[in-house]
């Protein structure tokens, strides 16, 4: 992928978009007590070009994940959950663009929509987490469908959607809904965690100001900052975690990936950390190209090949 042009990358989505699938993460498709709103789509321009694979969606209700899956699948996969400030989801950049790099390796890829904190939902602040704890254990209970490993599917998530990432991660037993039939009984911890310039702490010096405002808002308990704080809320049965951060990220500080690599190093729990001079923020896989950082995919997947 290091070598790959951006038009290459582009020719590829078209074919991973056009062979992929879509359901829904709810059985009634609108998860429980689900704020009716209008879904948007819109392009994100301003981040990879005006091409018809910058999308992005805001007013989710319904969740939905994707699967792009390989020819020749290696038994693991990964639940994506993208990133966009916990005001929007983005499909593009952190989602088909991953495809054809994971895919060619064997990776099955399930890339989920999720509802945003600030919708009025009924869960609030927790509607991302119950819609990506869902999400997994419909994965598990599932996995002979994609023919994948139930005991090796992970998490990777970017920015604000690594802390949706970060949250099931360090909170896959705590309800936050209520059980609607036999998938729910299957466990929601993943089997590890790959967390890509992700939002991890709700304190206030080294915050995202947007997601902090989307989940707890501007006087939030200490309680509130304790729970939305991933690194306060692991412990020793965290899963392995994979981190990965440019220093110099405009928008969600690399301290954030640096406090959690403390905490779980703290707690015993594996843990792997790459920092890059360079790729500022949102780099995925597009604006990696031509910069050192774009060899993230590489590092990632055979950190990944170590732990299942």
């Amino acid at each position: 992928m290091r070598n790959m042009s951006r038009e290459d990358l582009l020719t590829l989505m078209d074919v991973a978009v056009q062979h992929s699938t879509t359901f829904p993460v709810w059985p009634q498709r609108e998860a429980p007590g689900a704020q009716v709103s209008p879904v948007h789509f819109q392009l994100e321009e301003r981040h990879t070009g005006p091409s018809r694979f910058d999308r992005s969606v805001t007013g989710v209700r319904a969740p939905e994940i994707t699967v792009y899956a390989p020819q020749n699948p290696n038994g693991v996969g990964i639940l994506v959950t993208p990133g966009g400030s916990y005001r929007r989801v983005v499909l593009d950049k952190e989602g088909s663009a991953l495809a054809s790099c994971f895919n060619a390796k064997g990776y099955t890829l399930f890339v989920m929509t999720y509802r945003l904190p600030g919708d009025g939902h009924a869960e609030g602040a927790d509607a991302p987490l119950a819609d990506v704890q869902r999400a997994m254990r419909t994965l598990r209970a599932n996995a002979s469908t994609w023919h994948i490993d139930p005991e090796r599917i992970g998490v990777m998530g970017f920015s604000a959607g690594g802390h949706v990432a970060a949250s099931l991660g360090t909170r896959y037993n705590e309800s936050v809904y209520a059980p609607l039939d036999a998938i729910d009984q299957q466990s929601a911890r993943p089997a590890f965690m790959a967390l890509v310039y992700p939002v991890i702490t709700m304190q206030k010096e080294i915050d995202h100001p947007q997601s902090r405002q989307q989940l707890i808002g501007e006087t939030p308990t200490a309680d509130q900052i304790r729970r939305y704080s991933a690194e306060q809320m692991a412990d020793e049965h965290t899963p392995p975690t994979f981190l990965l951060h440019a220093v110099d990220d405009p928008a969600v500080k690399v301290e954030n990936s640096v406090v959690m690599f403390t905490a779980l190093r703290r707690l015993g729990v594996p843990v792997e950390m790459h920092l890059f001079e360079q790729g500022a923020h949102g780099f995925g896989i597009r604006d990696a190209l031509g910069l050192p950082v774009a060899i993230w995919p590489e590092l990632m997947m055979g950190w990944i090949a170590t732990k299942v």
